[in-house]
């Protein structure tokens, strides 16, 4: 296996890995918008949304997070999952300060490095790529 192919298959895993996550935060808008609520209110300082708002928001997501495992709009799509992950980090951070209590929270730092290297390297993560807003096409 080439160098190439190499950094292509990781970059792929690396992306599909973070979709996951932040596919499952979409769904959890659409089938739990009570708990996203919740977590709104807790983390974000953000209460009194209804579920409507939950819907509107998840529906928004979701076309950032197909956008973003499909490849696409890679300034764009990888960036905004970045700064949507940092945000969700560090709004964590009095979590930290109680790490054996939320053991469940550190997972958010490697996911936000590799947030941070899928969007340095997005012109090379070209695997499965749909290649829209780059001006290329699809490879293998």
């Amino acid at each position: 296996m080439s160098q190439n192919d190499r950094i292509t298959w990781s970059l792929l895993l690396l992306r599909i890995g973070v979709f996951i996550v932040m596919f499952m935060w979409t769904l959890d808008k659409f089938v739990q918008p009570d708990h996203a609520g919740a977590v709104f209110e807790g983390f974000y300082g953000l209460g009194g949304l209804d579920a409507t708002a939950f819907y509107v928001i998840g529906a928004l997501e979701l076309v950032l997070v197909l956008a973003f495992v499909t490849g696409s709009f890679k300034r764009i799509s990888y960036g905004l999952v970045l700064v949507f992950h940092a945000i969700s980090t560090l709004s964590s951070w009095q979590q930290y300060l109680a790490p054996f209590d939320h053991l469940l929270f550190f997972a958010a730092w490697p996911m936000l490095a590799a947030c941070i290297a899928l969007y340095l390297l997005r012109d090379l993560d070209t695997r499965w790529a749909t290649g829209l807003g780059s001006g290329s096409k699809l490879t293998a």
